[in-house]
């Protein structure tokens, strides 16, 4: 973590594509990025959304990222562009250097395959095992203990952590992220009802993913029975994610912790998932859809259209039922006042009956 002026900040800020001004004094120097809430002197911080713009009048961040609109303290300096949050995403890269990679080039107590080729800039840790067959691009950061198995084909600036797990003949694109504990490529869930044992069915098929996607810690992609599993450039993943064999996932998707997606489902691009959410196999997920959280689909979900509940259902639709199912207490309390005037009218009308009798 190093020192910059706001003025130093600003300027490579619109050398990476960022649009901005830099207000008050150009001077400044930051050290840090950090929240409006815990920065300090030598800290800058952001305010992206408009609902805690109470907060960046208390702050005591020496400078701030802010739109083009927001109001700023006096004696505190800014940096204004159209998207806050975006040109966040850039300074933590700045000003930080975000995550510098232990260099190994490639390591002595690396195993790697005679048949297998690797590109040129490598850094391969100590107990990497490269099977037979392998082939991996330029720019490769793969960390201690990873596995990579027979014909698998990784990209350039392929990036795994540790302990991560290839199975033979998967397909990894360009600049593909995968965090500690992921496993790619293992069998899906195959068996057929023999009498009354399952038989298991080889899966014979593989995993592609993109490039450019992002898979967090102790993920599982099964690979196809037949064909391919497929995850599309731009895809993002969170940890514990399950992803069943023969399934395709879109461009630019979001999957957010402990989603699971069975087998031979398609989901199209842009789709956000959320978290504890499942959705069972053979199904449709069209392009922008969004799915809630701990939402069970069921059904084909139409494009644009946002799910909740379980099973799921159109998020207005969702809203009701959960209104409806608060109610139910002082519903029943109405209906057992309703059910005693009941009984009481059955009871007058007993009784005036019987003394028109008489």
């Amino acid at each position: 973590m190093g020192s910059i002026t706001l003025s130093e900040l600003s300027e490579q800020l619109a050398a990476a594509g960022v649009p901005n001004t830099a207000e008050g004094d150009g001077q400044v120097v930051v050290h840090a990025v950090n929240t409006l809430e815990d920065a300090g002197p030598g800290e800058i911080s952001f305010l992206a959304n408009p609902r805690y713009r109470h907060r960046l009048a208390a702050t005591k961040a020496s400078a701030v990222l802010v739109d083009l609109q927001a109001e700023v303290p006096a004696g505190v300096s800014a940096i204004r562009s159209q998207d806050p949050y975006a040109t966040l995403c850039h300074a933590i890269v700045i000003v930080h250097g975000y995550r510098k990679h232990p260099q190994w080039d490639l390591s002595q107590r690396a195993n790697v395959g005679e048949t297998a080729r690797i590109g040129a800039s490598l850094n391969i840790g100590p107990e990497v095992t490269i099977a037979e067959g392998v082939t991996i691009g330029d720019g490769a950061t793969i960390y201690p203990g990873c596995f990579i198995g027979p014909g698998c084909v990784l990209g350039d600036k392929v990036t795994l952590y540790p302990n991560v797990v290839i199975y033979d003949g998967s397909i990894l694109g360009h600049r593909v992220t995968i965090h500690a504990g992921t496993v790619i490529g293992e069998d899906g869930l195959g068996y057929a009802p023999v009498g009354d044992k399952w038989v298991k069915i080889p899966q014979v098929g593989q995993v592609a993913i993109a490039d450019d996607v992002e898979i967090g810690a102790n993920c599982t992609i099964d690979r196809a029975t037949l064909g391919r599993t497929e995850i599309g450039s731009g895809t993002k993943f969170s940890n514990l994610i399950a992803i069943g064999h023969g399934t395709k996932i879109g461009q630019d998707c979001l999957l957010v912790a402990q989603v699971g997606v069975a087998g031979s489902t398609t989901v199209g691009k842009h789709v956000t998932v959320a978290g504890q959410a499942g959705i069972v196999g053979h199904l449709t997920i069209g392009d922008g859809a969004t799915i809630g959280a701990q939402a069970g689909v069921k059904n084909n979900v139409e494009p644009g259209t946002t799910v909740l509940g379980s099973p799921a259902v159109p998020i207005n639709d969702a809203k009701r039922q959960m209104l409806t199912a608060q109610r139910l207490p002082e519903m029943r309390q109405q209906l057992k006042n309703l059910a005693a005037e009941v009984q009481a009218l059955r009871e007058l009308m007993h009784k005036n009956a019987s003394e028109n009798r008489e």
